[in-house]
């Protein structure tokens, strides 16, 4: 007998092995139609897999948040098909799927071509239309090897003999094809459905390695329905419109160049738009109990061996060797360096909790091929802090965080807030007891503070786990920005301590936080999220005075001194241009107000006010309108 038992607890017996497909049968045939896959004591599984054992089973349908990933790994799978049956002698190297789709990296000596994609579409919507099975084949290594040899598949086999030999091997048939994977895959090419889209070309080093040749790319998207593909088309075209270099470029905030790759050249619009976040970020800091400290940029390697970030940054970081023979390294992240300031004097427990807040500078080497605009630079700065506690004070530490940070992404905007939690990665600092520890103080800090938390398996950090706020912008993208990071290890290892209520030496906690992350990265988010229409306290030019005429030039002046000693961000327009031109351009430059003056307003002090994205104009007086626009332009804090 093999019993099975459901999610909700009912157990169904059979008398011999059965597969999930068959589970599934016997559960009803609406069931059966919708089953993608199965999970089988918490691992998914092939919906053919033999149950040959008592087992926990589920029944995996579209409605599971792991079917769309496996969707898109078939995708990949039929467009390799496609592929391999319209273009015979390219051979197929990795196709995983990623965020949002799939990809899969070819080796052939003639280029694709933007129309091959349409041919390669069709060929995918024949093959889901064949209705192939695919069936999972479990091969010897070495008879795997040469069976790709045999079909000139040299990449394939090269991936199949770095296997070690006494591990089988699982291959994927799907009619003439076949492919090496650890699957799950779908029962067949007809539950692909027909809602995905070729998107892109792009070229692949084999292996991501520079040394070895360039492979072609081709991505894809894939979703269970047609609403879903269209919706998500939509949003990348929303998204381009958005894109904040072009934004950038259109309202004079930055720009970057080959001679300072990875970094940002900011304009003054932009610098006005950089300081006033940061202006904002620093009251809410003060508020909260946060002590601000700048600490070098250069530092000995020893303090970055010392704290294990060498193990686990050294081809990321940017070193230096002086002519007096050190070895120095441009400051990748904060932390050693806030445990320098900690150490000095004698810490007490009445010290704690001790805030240490820096708007750090920080350098890391990104691959070239990974850099994008301002939100991926190798020249960043991050809204650093480090909070220093003991373990009793983690909670309390938690839930005023937690609420700081809600407040300040609301006030940028941000009220749809996700929050993720990851554990112990593999390559880690400290002894299992310590992770033990760390984790169970961050889920309860969590559960008091009435997070949601959803599990980022192995993603924490390598010295404590960690939370992961990400926000959701205008469009419905997610953007992880915030952490918070309970650490044991690095007070141990740089040698922290405090003077404790019975007069021992002990190690305080380390909470590593940010609430924005790189700057330069958030920036990016916001013009993105606001397509540039920034709210009036964020906006770099606040208010554009123009003339409809000359005579009312000196009127024009005397408005924005006004505005400018009210401390509103103003320029003055007096070009010898049409109001209707002048309008059109600064509503391009996303200025949120025009306040138009002509000889009538001249005469009456009063002005016209015309905001970004209406029609509407309303005339004030002048005294009211710098009052209300003072008012409506203060920061939230």
């Amino acid at each position: 007998m093999v019993a099975i038992t459901l999610p909700d607890g009912k157990v169904r017996e059979y008398a011999g092995p059965v597969t999930g497909m068959d589970v599934a049968k016997d559960i009803g045939p609406s069931l059966a139609k919708a089953t993608l896959a199965v999970r089988v004591d918490g691992q998914l599984c092939d919906a053919s897999l033999t149950l040959d054992k008592d087992c926990a089973l589920a029944i995996v349908t579209a409605k599971d948040p792991e079917a769309l990933e496996l969707l898109r790994h078939d995708a990949a799978h039929v467009m390799a098909e496609a592929v391999k049956e319209l273009y015979p002698d390219t051979q197929v190297t990795i196709g995983p799927s990623i965020e949002n789709g799939f990809y899969y990296d070819f080796a052939r000596k003639t280029p694709f071509a933007p129309d091959d994609l349409e041919r390669i579409e069709a060929k995918m919507r024949e093959i889901v239309d064949r209705n192939e099975a695919i069936t999972r084949e479990v091969w010897d290594r070495d008879a795997a090897v040469e069976f790709f040899k045999g079909l000139n598949e040299h990449y394939k086999a090269e991936i199949i003999g770095a296997i070690p030999a006494d591990q089988k091997i699982s291959l994927y048939r799907q009619g003439a094809f076949i492919d090496l994977c650890r699957g799950p895959h779908l029962p067949s090419t007809a539950k692909l459905g027909k809602a995905f889209k070729l998107m892109k070309l792009a070229g692949a080093y084999w292996r991501g390695d520079s040394k070895n040749e360039m492979l072609q790319r081709i991505y894809g998207t894939a979703w269970f329905d047609q609403k879903d593909l269209d919706a998500y088309l939509v949003m990348l075209e929303e998204a381009e419109k958005r894109d904040h270099r072009r934004i950038g470029r259109e309202m004079g905030l930055f720009h970057q160049q080959e001679e300072a790759v990875g970094a940002v050249f900011w304009h003054p619009k932009g610098w006005s738009l950089w300081r006033t976040v940061e202006s904002y970020m620093r009251r809410r800091l003060e508020a909260n109990d946060y002590q601000e400290v700048k600490t070098p940029q250069l530092v000995d390697f020893s303090l970055w061996e010392a704290s294990g970030h060498a193990d686990k940054f050294a081809e990321s970081m940017f070193t230096v060797h002086t002519q007096d023979d050190r070895h120095l390294a441009v400051k990748p992240m904060n932390c050693p360096c806030h445990v320098q300031i900690f150490r000095q004097g004698i810490k007490s427990y009445r010290d704690l909790p001790y805030r240490m807040a820096e708007f750090g500078s920080c350098h890391r080497y990104e691959p070239s091929g990974a850099l994008h605009g301002i939100m991926r630079v190798r020249a960043f700065t991050q809204d650093d802090a480090h909070i220093f506690c003991t373990e009793d004070q983690i909670t309390s530490e938690t839930i005023a965080f937690c609420q700081l940070l809600k407040d300040i992404y609301a006030d940028f905007g941000f009220t749809d807030v996700r929050v993720k939690f990851s554990d112990r990665p593999t390559k880690r600092a400290g002894e299992d007891s310590t992770w033990d520890k760390a984790e169970g103080a961050l889920l309860d800090a969590s559960k008091a503070a009435g997070l949601e938390v959803a599990l980022n398996p192995g993603e924490g950090a390598f010295y404590g786990p960690k939370l992961e706020f990400v926000l959701r912008d205008a469009i419905g993208r997610d953007w992880q920005c915030g952490t918070l990071q309970v650490d044991f290890v690095l007070p141990e290892r740089l040698d922290a301590h405090y003077d404790a209520e019975d007069g021992t030496k002990k190690r305080p906690v380390m909470l590593h936080r940010a609430v924005l992350g790189s700057f330069e990265r958030f920036l990016g988010i916001l013009i993105e999220h606001h397509a540039g229409r920034f709210p009036l306290w964020l906006a770099p030019v606040q208010v554009v005075v123009a003339t409809i005429v000359s005579d009312a030039d000196v009127y024009a002046t005397e408005v924005a001194q006004i505005l400018k000693e009210a401390g509103i961000r103003v320029e003055l327009d007096l070009r010898n241009e049409k109001i209707t031109y002048k309008v059109r351009e600064h509503s391009v430059a996303k200025t949120p107000v025009l306040l138009v003056v002509g000889r009538r307003e001249a005469e009456e002090r009063t002005v016209a006010i015309r905001r970004l994205g209406s029609n509407d104009q309303e005339v004030l007086a002048l005294e009211l309108a710098v009052d209300t626009l003072k008012a409506q332009s203060q920061p939230p804090s």
